[in-house]
C-alpha cells in the first residue's frame, strides 16, 4: 500500500526530534518532487521554529499556514467542551488539502512537555491514528541503561499496537555506546527498524544565536558579521576575577559573561582568540547595561579582525548567567553549519537502505532544483573523493569546508599550514579537523612536483628553476597534486581569476582523448526539470569540430549527473529551412557529433523553442527524435549562450549551477570570486562526482 504521510513523534521532551525530521525530509526530497511539512498541533501560529526551519531549509513550496493544523489553545478548548471530533476533523481537513496538492507529507508531533499536563493520553498517538499515518517514534537515550531503553521501546510498541497504529521506525537518540550484539538482539524482537543514534556534543550545545534570540540581546558587532553568531557554546563562564586568573581558567568554546565595565576581560578574551596557544571563546556577553566607550570603543573599531561576537544586556551578571544556562538547545534557522552537521550525523548512524525500502511512495518523473542538489550530494557521498581547495585563506572556503565535511561530500584537502588554518577556523567557531592538510612549504613535496612539472613543460622552454618557482603558485601546486593522483580533483577561483584556475589545468592535466579543448556547462534548474546549457562560459566562437566536441562532452556530463542526454544543436533556424555561414557551422557540427558518437541522440540545427516545446516541434521538425524533448542545449557561440542562460535565469527564477568545466582528464572547477558558501559546497560535490567518473 502506498503511504503519502509519515508521522514523527517524540516520546519525551528534548528527544532531539528536529534531527530526525531533518534527516527524513532530506531522504524524501531526494526522491520526491512535491513534499510538504505539517504540524497538526502547534503552540501558537505566530511562531513555530520547527516549521520555519523545515520550510526554509528545504525550500518547500507551501505557506506557513498550510503547515499548521490546530493551536494548543484551540485543541484544549474543543476537547474540554466535548468536541474532540471537531479537533481531529480540522486536522484531517488540513491534511487532505496537502494530500491533494503534494506527493508526500511529513508530519511532526508536539513535544510532550507541552501537553502531558493537559491530556491524560498520548495525544501524538491519537493524532497519528486519526491521520491513518505510519508512526516514527523518537526516544531519548541519554542517562538510560540498555534495560530501561528496552522496556521503553516495548511499552511504546504495545501502545501503538493497542491503537492499531503502524510503527514505521523508532529512533533512540543521544545514546551512549551500545554493543552491536545488544542492538541486534533488540532489533530481532520487532518487525520494523530501530536505529540507535549516539549523542553529538556539538548538536547538544546551544549556539550564540540561540542566546541572542532567547534573551533578546543587543549585538555590538557589525551587521556584516552575522556568521559569528553561529559559534557553538561549549560552556558558560562568569568572569569577575583578575585577568591572569581568568586566562588560567579559560577553556575552548567558553561563552564569557562579564560586567560591561570590565574592559580588561573583554580585551583579554579577544586576544585569546588570536593567540595560537590559547583557547578560542565562542562569545562575550557584557552585563549591567554598560558597553565599550571612549578609547576602548575606538580600539575595537580599529581592530581589523576580531572573530568574537560581543553582546550586551541590561541584566546583572548573575541573572544573565542563570537565564543563559536555561536556554534549550535548538537548531536555528540561520545556523546552516549545525543543520549540515545534524543531517550528516543522521545518515552516518541510520541504515538509509532500510528507510528507503519502507517508504512506499509514488515515484516522480519531475526533477526539482532541491532534488537535483540532493542527487549530486548523494552521488558524492557514495564514494567520497579527495578534493583540494587551494584558497584556505578565504573565510568562505573554511565555512564551506565544515559543511562539506559534516555532510560527507568529499575527503577534503586544504592547502596551507595546518596549525594556521585550524587557528583561523577556531576563531570562526567552526570545526574542520576532519580535513587533510598539505603544506605548500613542504620542500620535499615541492621539489618532487617541480621535477614532474619540468618533465612536462621542458619542451616549452621551462627550466627546473622556473618549475620550482612555479610551485610557489598555489593553483599550479594543487593542479600538480591532481595530476600526480595525490588528490582526485581541485576547486579554485574564490580569490583567483578563471584564467589562473584553467591555465594550469590545460598545461598539466590536459584534455581527454578526442577532445581538443576544455568547455563548460551550466545546470539550469527549473521548477520541475534540469537542463544542460553549453558552452556559456569558456569558448568564444568554436568552429564546427569544436562545437561537436562541446556537444559530446556536454552529453557525457549530463549522463554523469543522471540526466538523459538528448542533445539539441541550436541555431537561428530549424531543420533545412535556414542558410548562412552560422547555420551551416551548426549543421556541420551536428554531422560530426553524430559520426563521432552514434550512441547519442543529437539533432540540429534547431531553434530554442523547437528544441524545448513539443507543440512547436510538431510543426517545425515533426520527425526529429530530439525536437520538443531536448535536455542538453548547445549554443553556437559564447555570446548566444551566455546571454541565453542569464535571460532564462532572471526571467524564470531558475537556479544556474556552474560553470562546470568538462573535457579535462581529471576534474578542475572554477568558482567566481563573488561565490557564496553554497556555491563552494555545490561545486565541490560536483567535482567529486566527476572524479568518480574518472576512476570508472
Amino acid at each position: 500500500m502506498e503511504n503519502k504521510t509519515l508521522f514523527i513523534s517524540p516520546k519525551e521532551a528534548k528527544s532531539g526530534t528536529p534531527l530526525i525530521v531533518l534527516g527524513i525530509m532530506e531522504l524524501l526530497k531526494r526522491r520526491i518532487g512535491k513534499v510538504a511539512f505539517f504540524k497538526p498541533l502547534v503552540l501558537e501560529k505566530e511562531r513555530d521554529k520547527d516549521i520555519d526551519l523545515i520550510l526554509s531549509h528545504f525550500k518547500l513550496n507551501q505557506t506557513r499556514e498550510s503547515a499548521m493544523g490546530v493551536t494548543l489553545d484551540e485543541a484544549v478548548g474543543m476537547i474540554s467542551k466535548g468536541d474532540e471530533h471537531f479537533f481531529y476533523e480540522k486536522i484531517i481537513e488540513k491534511l487532505s488539502y496537502l494530500q491533494k496538492n503534494y506527493e508526500f507529507i511529513l508530519s511532526q508531533g508536539i513535544a510532550s512537555e507541552y501537553v502531558n499536563s493537559l491530556f491524560d493520553y498520548d495525544i501524538n498517538l491519537q493524532i497519528a491514528k486519526n491521520m491513518a499515518s505510519p508512526f516514527m517514534g523518537v526516544l531519548r537515550g541519554d542517562k538510560k541503561d540498555i534495560n530501561t531503553l528496552k522496556e521503553e521501546i516495548r511499552l511504546w510498541y504495545q501502545a501503538l499496537k493497542s491503537e492499531s497504529v503502524k510503527p514505521f521506525a523508532f529512533f533512540v537518540n543521544k545514546t551512549a555506546k551500545i554493543p552491536k550484539e545488544e542492538i541486534e538482539n533488540i532489533q530481532k524482537e520487532y518487525d520494523f527498524p530501530i536505529f540507535f543514534i549516539p549523542e553529538n556534543i556539538y548538536l547538544s550545545k546551544p549556539s550564540v544565536i540561540d542566546v541572542k534570540s532567547h534573551l533578546n540581546l543587543k549585538y555590538l558587532n557589525k551587521d556584516s558579521d552575522q556568521t559569528l553568531l553561529l559559534k557553538t557554546i561549549m560552556q558558560y563562564k562568569i568572569a569577575a576575577m583578575r585577568v591572569d586568573h581568568f586566562l588560567e581558567h579559560l577553556e575552548e568554546g567558553d561563552f564569557i559573561i562579564t560586567p560591561g565595565d570590565r574592559s580588561d576581560i573583554l580585551l583579554a578574551a579577544l586576544d585569546s582568540n588570536e593567540a595560537k596557544n590559547f583557547p578560542s571563546v565562542s562569545g562575550i556577553l557584557l552585563t549591567g547595561g554598560m558597553e565599550p566607550e571612549g578609547a576602548v570603543k575606538r580600539l575595537l573599531e580599529g581592530m581589523r579582525y576580531f572573530k568574537v561576537p560581543i553582546l550586551a544586556t541590561k541584566e546583572d551578571t548573575y541573572t544573565a548567567a542563570m537565564k543563559a544556562a536555561n536556554i534549550p538547545t535548538s537548531i536555528h534557522i540561520k545556523n546552516r553549519r549545525k543543520i549540515a552537521l545534524a543531517i550528516g550525523h543522521f545518515f552516518k548512524h541510520v541504515d538509509e537502505r532500510k528507510l528507503r525500502e519502507n517508504i512506499k511512495c509514488a515515484s516522480s518523473s519531475i526533477m526539482t532544483p532541491a532534488m537535483f542538489e540532493y542527487m549530486i550530494f548523494e552521488k558524492a557521498r557514495s564514494k567520497p573523493q579527495k578534493i583540494i581547495l587551494p584558497e584556505s585563506e578565504d573565510e568562505r572556503i573554511l565555512l564551506a569546508s565544515e559543511i562539506i565535511l559534516n555532510r560527507g561530500l568529499a575527503n577534503l584537502v586544504l592547502l596551507g599550514d595546518k596549525e594556521e588554518i585550524l587557528s583561523r577556523s577556531e576563531a570562526l567557531g567552526i570545526d574542520i579537523r576532519k580535513a587533510s592538510f598539505i603544506d605548500q612549504k613542504d620542500q620535499n613535496l615541492k621539489e618532487k612536483l617541480a621535477k614532474e612539472f619540468y618533465a612536462l613543460r621542458s619542451c616549452k622552454g621551462v627550466t627546473y628553476e622556473k618549475a620550482l618557482d612555479t610551485m610557489d603558485n598555489p593553483t599550479y601546486f594543487s593542479t600538480m597534486l591532481v595530476y600526480e593522483g595525490i588528490v582526485d580533483g581541485m576547486v579554485s577561483g574564490a580569490t583567483h581569476t578563471t584564467r589562473e584556475t584553467i591555465r594550469p589545468a590545460l598545461e598539466i592535466i590536459k584534455t581527454k582523448e578526442g577532445i581538443s579543448r576544455v568547455s563548460s556547462v551550466f545546470f539550469m534548474c527549473l521548477d520541475t526539470r534540469v537542463l544542460v546549457y553549453g558552452d556559456c562560459a569558456v569558448n568564444t566562437n568554436p568552429n564546427a569540430r569544436e562545437l561537436a566536441e562541446i556537444a559530446i562532452s556536454s552529453a557525457d556530463t549530463a549522463k554523469e549527473f543522471s540526466i538523459e542526454p538528448i542533445v539539441a544543436m541550436l541555431s537561428y533556424s530549424s531543420g533545412d529551412s535556414g542558410v548562412g555561414e552560422d547555420v551551416e557551422k551548426v549543421r556541420e557540427a551536428t554531422k560530426i557529433a553524430k559520426s563521432l558518437r552514434p550512441d547519442l541522440l543529437i539533432d540540429g540545427p534547431m531553434q530554442y523553442d523547437t528544441a524545448i516545446d513539443p507543440e512547436v516541434a510538431k510543426r517545425k521538425m515533426p520527425n526529429s527524435p530530439v525536437a520538443g524533448r531536448a535536455s542538453v542545449f548547445i549554443f553556437p557561440d559564447l555570446n548566444t549562450g551566455n546571454n541565453t542562460y542569464k535571460a532564462v535565469q532572471r526571467s524564470t527564477g531558475a537556479i544556474a549551477i556552474g560553470p562546470i568545466l568538462q573535457g579535462l582528464k581529471k576534474p578542475v572547477n572554477d568558482l567566481s570570486r563573488g561565490c557564496s558558501v553554497d556555491d563552494i559546497v555545490s561545486t565541490v560535490a560536483i567535482t567529486a562526482v566527476q572524479a568518480q567518473g574518472v576512476k570508472k
